[in-house]
């Protein structure tokens, strides 16, 4: 292990995630534009912090305003409310959203077709696999319910 750089004062050196960030800088990147419910949106350039964080936390959680938060990051705050207020489904959602994460990843890597083929792709392999929610139905017991028990001997 290296020792930590010293500053005049033998204090270790602060690492300057500023200036090497800004050293790191590439021209900014325009993000990907998209008409949904007669409003534009602007795309970010790269996932913001904020939905790379928040899309853990959505994955497990049904509640209303982790999904408003996650999305607003991409769209704006209000987005979530004029689309259901639109009338938006969950499959019009979901294909937004792939269509989106894609695209602010790579500008034109998934067409809209291709997003909901993708997205239908999905819910039919949730549909085919889906776990039972409800447990089975116990097997009755005694006479008259049918088959009778065996003792498991064989004759």
């Amino acid at each position: 292990m290296t020792e930590p750089a010293l500053d005049q004062d033998g204090a270790p050196e602060v690492a300057d995630f500023d200036a090497f960030f800004a050293e790191q800088a590439e021209p900014e990147k325009q993000g990907v534009p998209l008409k949904l419910y007669g409003r534009t949106y602007v795309l970010p350039a790269a996932l913001p912090a904020l939905f790379t964080l928040q899309l853990h936390r959505v994955q497990h959680s049904a509640r209303p305003e982790d999904i408003r938060r996650l999305l607003g990051s991409l769209f704006g705050p209000d987005a979530v409310d004029h689309w259901t207020e639109a009338g938006m489904d969950d499959r019009r959602l979901g294909i937004v959203l792939l269509w989106s994460t894609a695209n602010v990843a790579e500008p034109g890597a998934v067409s809209m077709e291709r997003a909901a083929q993708l997205y239908d792709e999905r819910e039919a392999a949730k549909g085919k696999a889906a776990p039972r929610t409800a447990p089975g139905k116990p097997r009755p017991k005694g006479k008259g319910k049918g088959k009778p028990r065996s003792s498991g001997k064989r004759s």
